[in-house]
């Protein structure tokens, strides 16, 4: 009895890594490969031109009367000077003042326009970060090859990678065959509310309706993928939602020498903490289930291993991700308290107190369901739930094997030949969710090597882009809308 035993967990044992190794030998590359595209001389001017930009402080803030709008009012005059081409031959529009629609008309009104977006605004430099600089924030300097400067990385090497790639086609002669709209946003850091909100109202209004979109979100990453030995360009297929809730509550308050049981502070803190053991559920949901699909046979074997059998070893791959704050909010719907406010001396016990929570969003989830979940969590009618104005449901889900995804896909690899792609589901928020009203298949990629080193100065100290790198940008931009006019998808 005891020998069947054995022998049936042993082939039960061996059936089930046989199972394995099947899926896994069986799990084959979704790659396409092109031959590389010529490689396009760029000049030097065009890093010169980034670098200017990079000099124009369009710093985008909260509080709207510390804007300098002359530096917005450069931003136009820059435009101008530098792009004569663009100037002279595309119709240009302004949307509130700082923002900009271009339209490139195609000879064949039968295509679906394209539209490739980006935004010139950037977030300021504390007063306390200026001294690690290497070099001033604002000057644009051109060192060692390096451009430096705020915004070298979000997002103006997106914005002149376009200009330079269109005056340069222009300046050759060539003709679209599509309609090529190129907008700039520049309120992309405060919410984009005039700017490609605004921006997407006219062209809705115009008609317009595009075969796809391309905005900033993802990158090509080098060192950051564990398990991918080569470098990955990663294509943002959608993007989380974001809401903030504010919690609020009043009790009686007092002298801090005879405390009631209960404090308003104290109820508050209770009910974030609850929220902190009591987190959304992991899920996989579709954009990071096709991430497994696109990388996992490209990856080394162990890894390999998992992503194909990742029906089976779901809970596995969920816990993987839950161990790193990096990749915690591709399967959760993220929660974090950003301000907490109560009491104004030291001996008093305040009658009141609140609190904001931030939540990002996977698709799936709603802003009204989520509200409900956090007042299930909290469990305690005695803390008002407010629901904060400016909040975004999740983007949609754009289709990888629409004309779009294919084009980008081949243009990327086309430019870029050592690299592979995958679809992703993008954290943070772009404008381009704006778009999603006139399109479904917006996408999110720059093509910008993300590393180790540079991925923390997004944002942050020392921002800066080689210019071989930016390059490598404008002649991706050049290529793309090359392919965008090849087929009639």
């Amino acid at each position: 009895m005891l020998r069947k035993a054995v022998s049936l967990i042993i082939f039960t044992l061996a059936a089930f890594i046989a199972y394995l190794l099947i899926n896994t030998f069986s799990f084959k590359s979704k790659q396409h490969y092109y031959p590389a595209a010529e490689k396009v001389a760029i000049p030097e001017t065009a890093i010169q031109n980034l670098a200017t930009l990079l000099s124009l402080r369009t710093v985008s803030n909260d509080d709207p009367p510390s804007i300098d709008t002359a530096a917005f009012n450069r931003l136009d005059s820059f435009l101008t000077e530098k792009y004569p081409e663009i100037h002279e031959k595309i119709i240009k529009k302004t949307i509130n003042r700082y923002s900009y629609i271009f339209e490139w008309p195609g000879k064949d009104k039968s295509l679906p326009p394209i539209i490739l977006t980006a935004h010139t605004d950037v977030v300021p430099v504390p007063d306390e970060d200026l001294k690690s600089w290497k070099e001033p924030p604002f000057d644009g300097k051109i060192i060692n090859g390096m451009v430096i400067g705020r915004g070298a990385l979000d997002d103006k090497a997106s914005v002149v990678g376009i200009l330079e790639a269109i005056e340069y086609l222009l300046a050759k002669g060539y003709e679209s065959r599509r309609t090529i709209y190129f907008a700039f946003g520049h309120d992309e850091e405060i919410g984009g509310s005039r700017g490609a909100r605004s921006i997407v109202e006219h062209l809705k209004k115009e008609g317009v309706k595009p075969e796809f979109v391309l905005d900033e979100g993802y990158a090509i990453t080098e060192g950051i993928v564990p398990g991918i030995l080569t470098r990955l360009a990663m294509i943002g297929i959608a993007e989380k939602g974001f809401v903030s809730f504010r919690l609020s509550i009043e009790l009686e308050g007092g002298h801090s020498s005879m405390p009631n049981d209960e404090t308003a502070i104290g109820v508050l803190a209770e009910a974030i903490t609850r929220l902190k053991e009591h987190p959304f559920p992991a899920q996989i949901t579709e954009p990071v289930d096709q991430f497994m699909e696109y990388t996992g046979p490209e990856m080394r074997f162990a890894e390999k291993l998992v992503f194909a059998n990742k029906g089976l070893l779901k809970k596995v791959i969920i816990n993987a991700y839950l161990q790193s704050s990096a990749t915690m909010p591709l399967v959760r719907t993220s929660m974090a308290p950003t301000i907490f406010q109560g009491g104004m001396k030291e001996n008093v016990i305040p009658a009141r107190a609140r609190a904001v929570i931030n939540l990002r969003l996977l698709p799936g989830m709603t802003v009204e369901k989520a509200g409900k979940q956090l007042k299930e969590i909290i469990h305690d009618d005695r803390i008002k739930i407010e629901t904060l104005p400016f909040n975004s449901e999740p983007g949609k889900v754009a289709d990888t094997g629409a004309f779009g995804y294919e084009i980008i896909d081949k243009t990327i690899k086309e430019v870029f030949p050592e690299v592979i792609t995958t679809p992703n589901l993008v954290i943070g928020a772009t404008d381009g969710r704006y778009y999603e009203e006139i399109c479904d298949n917006v996408y999110r990629f720059v093509p910008i090597c993300i590393t180790q080193d540079n991925i923390n100065s997004i944002h942050s100290i020392n921002e800066q882009i080689s210019g071989s790198d930016f390059k490598n940008i404008v002649r991706f931009y050049i290529r793309l809308i090359q392919n965008a006019n090849s087929s009639n998808n």
